[in-house]
């Protein structure tokens, strides 16, 4: 995401559009799938003709704000630890005619920001939130996340995770959000295609990403640094729903379904509610 080719100063013609050159180089570690997705949603807000007047990029806390926080040439606005959605809320309500971009960890979404996800799904909030789960908190050391694997050995478990992990994309499904989906880093099309489904999608697109950590999930859960074997890991424990008509519950367990999960856009949001609200009985 950050140069292409042999010479530095050549910057890849979407970051040139659209983000800002003083913070490139990025701070992903390397082998981070972070650029990954970040790329994806470049090429989904080109491919839309979206532009720095019309979007937000919002973020929470964590390592995928470490790289969204200030780089998109537009407004960006940086959240308290799982207050994003409640961010996204506020600015939503007050201006609906922008489009606003979330980007959230699985730790700020899934622990300390989980009871706020729960709600903007059920209030089916009208914006596009992508989820970086890398499966442990990366940012802080290597601690476990509500959705490490179960078994997972981490800075806190070094015995060995006991919980289960949260199925965020289940989680948003049940509470309501109009468009859900699961994608690896590695899906770069369908992502891409996803993001932009998403952002044309009214009401809360919620599209989570399974990326590598080769840092601190490598190091820890799969006990190798190598970004390539924490992909093989996560293709080896993901599967698409297709497939996953063809396999027992047994073989099932642990893995990660891929795709989409619902679309339902005839389902009113919070926000078109709030502006009729506002016709009918704010006072002139």
């Amino acid at each position: 995401m950050s140069t292409v080719g042999e010479t530095p100063n050549v910057l890849h013609p979407l970051v040139a559009k659209y983000l800002r050159k003083e913070r490139m180089p990025h701070m992903a570690c390397p082998g981070c799938g972070i650029g990954q997705v970040v790329h994806a949603v470049l090429l989904a807000v080109d491919e839309l003709g979206l532009t720095p007047k019309d979007t937000v990029w919002v973020q929470g806390v964590g390592c995928n704000s470490r790289i969204t926080y200030s780089t998109w040439v537009g407004d960006n606005v940086d959240a308290h630890h799982g207050r994003m959605f409640a961010v996204a809320t506020g600015l939503k309500m007050a201006r609906p005619d922008m489009n606003f971009i979330c980007f959230t960890g699985d730790g700020d979404c899934g622990a300390i920001g989980g009871n706020h996800f729960i709600h903007a799904c059920r209030r089916n909030l009208d914006v596009t939130a992508i989820l970086f789960n890398n499966g442990i908190y990366g940012m802080t050391g290597g601690q476990v996340a509500p959705t490490s694997p179960l078994g997972a050995v981490t800075t806190t478990t070094p015995y060995g995770n006991i919980e289960d992990p949260f199925d965020m994309c289940q989680m948003a499904v049940a509470a309501g959000a109009s468009y859900v989906a699961r994608w690896r880093s590695t899906d770069f099309k369908p992502l891409a295609n996803s993001i932009k489904k998403g952002i044309q999608t009214k009401g809360l697109a919620f599209i989570e990403v399974l990326l590598q950590c080769p840092t601190n999930f490598g190091r820890y859960v799969l006990k190798t640094s190598n970004p390539q074997d924490v992909l093989k890991w996560i293709k080896d424990h993901s599967v698409s729903q297709k497939e996953a008509k063809k396999i027992s519950k047994e073989e099932l367990a642990g893995k990660y379904l891929i795709g989409e999960f619902v679309y339902r856009p005839e389902r009113t949001g919070i926000v078109e509610r709030y502006q009729e609200f506002l016709k009918k009985y704010q006072k002139d």
